[in-house]
């Protein structure tokens, strides 16, 4: 199994517009605030942990011959995977230089009707041989060219929150004050399905933490550790590695 450990500065900063019925903010609020944005920015960092375990010695994508569909867990009691992640990691595999062929979530489910819908779907790929059984399934998976299935299981969460902000609003105007920071964790692990040797290929996990700020001296500025994209555009690259190189 092979981990690698990426480090990210990656804040978003976003503007809070005022809530109906403030005033005008007081501008020397913004100029208090500012001399702390540096401190907080080269604070807002994510770091992703990245394990892969290639199970076989698969042979890569044949481009423009073969196609992946990366599609997510959306059934079962826990929390189901995010389809905008589901979407991000497959956009990020069809831009990549690579040049993979990428069937979206969306027309791979309609155009395999009913097989993959939420009720029908297997609950994971170790059902997946016995489905490609059906001669259905099979032709519409020919129709596709896919030849490896990518299915993704995880979810992103808020695990911790501290700090408190208050707002109120006066004659002269309103604002808001106080410094609040909450850590978001995102867990995800991809499992790689080969559908010419109807086995498993390969397994790739991201876990992605980071710490994202809101400080108010009249106006809130949230800074936000962007953990979600982070572990998509790092989960996608070593999918993207697995499904174009060949075993060593």
């Amino acid at each position: 199994m092979k981990t690698v450990r990426t480090h990210g500065k990656s804040c978003l900063m976003r503007r809070v517009a005022p809530a109906s019925g403030v005033g005008r903010p007081l501008w020397p609020g913004r100029w208090l605030a500012l001399p702390t944005l540096p401190l907080l920015l080269s604070a807002c960092m994510s770091t992703t942990v990245i394990d892969q375990h290639r199970v076989t010695s698969s042979a890569p994508v044949e481009i423009g011959d073969e196609s992946v569909v990366v599609l997510g867990r959306r059934q079962g009691a826990g929390q189901e995977t995010e389809i905008d992640f589901i979407s991000c990691v497959g956009e990020q595999l069809g831009n990549s230089r690579n040049g993979l062929s990428v069937i979206p979530e969306k027309q791979f489910v309609d155009g395999m009707y009913p097989y993959f819908e939420a009720s029908t779907a297997p609950s994971d790929v170790k059902n997946l041989d016995r489905l490609v059984q059906n001669p259905a399934v099979a032709e519409k998976l020919t129709e596709f060219r896919v030849r490896y299935f990518v299915w993704i299981d995880g979810f992103t969460e808020r695990v911790d929150e501290r700090g408190s902000m208050s707002c109120s609003i006066g004659p002269g105007g309103g604002g808001c004050f106080g410094f609040a920071s909450w850590d978001d964790e995102a867990n995800y692990e991809a499992t790689i399905w080969d559908f010419e040797s109807l086995e498993l290929s390969a397994k790739v996990s991201a876990r992605t933490t980071g710490t994202s700020y809101m400080p108010a001296v009249f106006v809130p500025i949230p800074l936000l550790a962007r953990v979600q994209s982070n572990a998509c555009r790092n989960m996608a690259r070593q999918i993207a590695q697995q499904l174009t190189t060949a075993p060593g």
